[in-house]
């Protein structure tokens, strides 16, 4: 069985009146903080991923007529028994309908696609029948109905298509084109900024000395950005120099986010902090009850150098609403939202999916923020001693649940091999073969 150990809270007297909160308390300050971008109208080959602005609505049927689901030919079924003969009148290929009827014992040439003509009630796939010059023998009997497509079987005239907020994927892209939308109203495009922290990083592909580490951290997060469909504009590293530091934090605070990995812990090298508040920066949060992650920060930074012009700036709760051209030049964001997340890779994983993703996706329209979560079996017991709840990283396969590699904070090659969280809380305990809801994180 596996046990959480508990840690002793340590406290940055400068901080103090920085009271510990739930996740829950944290999540729901953040979004609170946070609200949906402009609009926006794109193409719809550049709308994959984005999130809908609006409810939208079929104005076609589909399929749109009758058609065959089949080659074959076109016939009434009544006058269809095995062995019977038609009389081929016509053919009626995928295109414009050549209005072609059909009557008792003949049939009309037809293909996949193509409208059905008037008359006939029925397909008789080519395979089934021998033709015979102008006439076929039907090797089968036929019934009414055989392989038609009705007029609005898939989807019916006015029918919701895609509801706002939702995410638009492939096939609802191939399902707006359907209907004939050449472009698509969506939320807002978000910008981040990265700045990893620390004299022990190194940019991968230098040479390392004694005592430092590859900077894994900046990757982490760009490629996380990625996933919620934000590249980020610039990724940095500081050393722990309050001056460097500062100057990356005004570089990356013209962004929507900014997110710093390191420093903002209790340490005489943890300048994130001072060097957020000598900028103007308002911090809303400073410690979570989570387990990895705990140091964990939010704030908002001015953004001095913005148009102000008297108008309350995308991104920010109350702001005005309006569609902007996908041509526009992106504005300059007055207020930045900063997340600090503790060093160790892990923490920067945990919350940056807990916190740091459900804001990304509220700036960009979403209105589902959770990670996709599936119930699976537990295939060993889990105990939490500790002080506070902690995502277990592990592997799902075949609906069940294994937690995998080291559960410490710096323990990357075990994160790597995962690819969904635990949740397990203060003083829980689940046994092996519980079923538990786990959340997807890959």
């Amino acid at each position: 069985m596996l046990a959480i150990s508990s840690e002793l809270p340590i406290v940055d007297c400068q901080l103090i009146r920085f009271g510990v909160i739930s996740e829950e308390q944290a999540r729901t300050r953040i979004l609170e903080k946070v609200s949906p971008l402009d609009e926006r109208a794109v193409p719809l080959a550049g709308a994959l991923d984005c999130f809908a602005a609006q409810d939208y609505f079929a104005r076609l049927p589909l399929p749109a007529f009758d058609n065959s689901a089949m080659d074959g030919y076109a016939v009434v079924a009544n006058f269809c028994k095995k062995g019977g003969r038609l009389r081929v009148i016509g053919e009626q290929p995928a295109g414009p309908d050549r209005k072609l009827r059909v009557s008792d014992g003949e049939a009309v040439r037809i293909f996949t696609g193509a409208t059905l003509p008037q008359g006939a009630d029925a397909i008789v796939m080519q395979e089934d029948v021998t033709r015979d010059g102008t006439d076929i023998s039907l090797n089968v009997d036929v019934e009414a109905g055989d392989f038609i497509r009705r007029r609005g079987c898939d989807l019916a005239e006015g029918q919701m298509i895609l509801a706002k907020g939702e995410r638009i994927r492939a096939a609802t892209v191939a399902l707006l084109a359907s209907q004939g939308f050449a472009d698509v109203i969506v939320g807002g495009k978000a910008t981040a900024a990265v700045i990893s922290t620390g004299n022990e990083l190194v940019k991968p592909g230098d040479e390392l000395q004694a005592g430092q580490i590859y900077d894994s951290n900046s990757e982490l997060l760009s490629a996380l950005l990625q996933r919620c469909g934000v590249s980020a504009t610039a990724v940095e590293h500081c050393r722990d120099d309050r001056q460097s530091l500062g100057d990356a934090i005004k570089r990356g605070m013209k962004n929507h986010v900014l997110i710093i990995s390191g420093g903002v812990s209790v340490g005489e090298h943890d300048l994130v902090k001072e060097a957020l508040r000598e900028l103007g920066a308002k911090i809303e949060i400073w410690r979570v009850a989570v387990k990895p992650g705990k140091p964990f920060l939010f704030g908002t930074v001015p953004n001095k150098s913005s148009d102000s012009a008297g108008e309350t700036p995308a991104g920010l709760t109350g702001s005005p609403r309006r569609i902007r051209p996908e041509a526009d030049t992106m504005p300059m964001p007055h207020k930045c939202f900063v997340f600090g997340l503790p060093g160790n890779p892990v923490s920067v994983f945990v919350t940056f999916l807990q916190f740091v993703r459900p804001a990304i996706l509220r700036m960009m329209g979403a209105t589902n923020l959770d990670l996709p979560q599936v119930p699976a079996k537990l295939t060993v017991g889990l105990t939490n001693d500790g002080d506070r709840p902690h995502y277990i990283r592990g592997r799902l396969e075949h609906e069940k649940f294994t937690p995998i590699g080291r559960q410490e904070s710096h323990a990357l090659f075990g994160l790597s091999q995962a690819n969904a969280l635990l949740r397990v809380g203060v003083g829980q305990s689940l046994k092996a073969d519980e079923i538990v809801d786990v959340q997807i994180c890959d």
